[in-house]
């Protein structure tokens, strides 16, 4: 039993420190390594396409003097989104490219609209830092103008709330709340829909591009005037809705129905722009959902699952070491014990003598018979004839 103790007592030192290490590591998990993975990836590289059927202005035939707008007109949406320098723990650069074209005319003349976006913002709140100040390009010949903002645009924070949030429109330079309208559910993802009305705005005030206020005929715009000339100022409004897995802040859903319009007065559109209602595709949808899901199993993982089971774990190497410890040593001092315990000042002393069947008895034997050939014997008188003395 001696020789026992000694690696019981390693084994339930070994078990204990085991033990030890993994309530630590149940404790400090969730501390600091979901804060780690509650940051937006540096890898990041998503694509997002909306379609809708709406009406658009014929800018050839406004060219030959007439506003002329089709009608049910094929539209997709597709934006392009990539992480940019500088980037880093704390910090992200993304760069969007947003195209906006009519599918049923092929190359430049299906091209409604193109912008280049860049900004930088944190990685855990999506909020834009301005460190850099973000850009913006609308004109493929043009250089990118900088462009501060101070909303969300791209994803919502992790652990979004049901509460509204400050969201940056690109087209009217602006922040303007979006509120929280409902809990939902998408492609098995519970969601949090947002909603944000935006509008109208001079977009003659946002950018001086030439577009954004012309000057034509009464006869060309459609109104009453015959030649005279009318000034008319092209306006947007946007509803917007959003639907965000709270837990990641990602947007597995989005939807815009714009509409910008040339009017003379901002509440009485005259002639449309563009008029359309643009949803992601279900293709997009279940992308942004299997992201979300993603996201959501891996903070599950660090942050619930690996601290329970390793404080499991933990516990039952303590109580296992404990109780190893325990025994190893009460084994020990018993051994001690029995070597140093003296048979004859105890009431074990019969135990503590050979057992009868162990004696080598040829050797009691050979100490218990004595030589008598060796002994000098005396010599008995011999005995009288009791007749001689007669």
């Amino acid at each position: 039993m001696a020789e026992r103790s000694g690696p019981s007592r390693i084994l339930a030192c070994i078990l204990v420190g085991l033990g030890a290490f993994l309530l630590a590591v149940a404790i400090l998990v969730p501390t600091f390594m979901v804060g780690q993975l509650k940051k937006t990836p540096l890898d990041l590289e998503v694509t997002t396409i909306a379609e809708g059927t709406g009406s658009v202005l014929n800018s050839e035939a406004l060219r030959a003097g007439n506003a002329e707008v089709d009608q049910n007109v094929p539209i997709i949406a597709q934006r392009y989104v990539t992480v940019q320098e500088p980037s880093n723990a704390d910090d992200i650069t993304v760069q969007a490219g947003l195209t906006v074209r009519r599918t049923d005319k092929q190359g430049d003349t299906g091209l409604l609209s193109a912008t280049v976006d860049t900004v930088t913002g944190d990685r855990q709140t999506g909020m834009p830092t301005n460190d850099p100040v973000g850009t913006l390009q609308t004109q493929p010949n043009q250089p990118a103008e900088e462009l501060e903002r101070d909303g969300l645009q791209y994803k919502f924070p992790f652990g979004t709330k049901k509460e509204s949030y400050p969201y940056f429109d690109l087209t009217a330079h602006e922040t303007n709340p979006i509120e929280f309208v409902e809990e939902a559910e998408l492609h098995g993802v519970e969601v949090y829909h947002f909603k944000q009305e935006v509008g109208p705005v001079d977009l003659s005030k946002v950018s001086d591009a030439p577009t954004n206020k012309l000057q034509l005929p009464a006869q060309v715009w459609g109104v009453p005037g015959g030649e005279l000339p009318v000034t008319m100022t092209r306006y947007y409004t946007n509803v917007r809705d959003l639907w965000v897995e709270p837990t990641t802040g990602v947007i597995v859903k989005g939807q815009e129905q714009l509409h910008q319009y040339y009017a003379r007065n901002a509440d009485k559109p005259e002639v449309n722009v563009l008029e359309v209602t643009l949803p992601f595709n279900e293709a997009t949808i279940e992308q942004q959902a299997q992201q979300a899901r993603e996201g959501m199993d891996q903070l599950s993982l660090i942050g619930r699952t690996v601290p329970i089971v390793a404080a499991i774990l933990g516990v039952i190497c303590l109580i296992a070491g404990i109780i190893l410890g325990t025994r190893g040593g009460k084994g020990k001092d018993r051994a001690r014990d029995d070597e140093t315990r003296d048979p004859d000042d105890s009431g074990d002393a019969y135990a503590a003598a050979p057992a009868a069947s162990d004696r080598d008895w040829t050797t009691d034997q050979t100490e218990e018979i004595r030589d008598w050939t060796n002994d000098r014997t005396e010599e008995f008188p011999p005995v009288q004839d009791p007749r001689h003395n007669q």
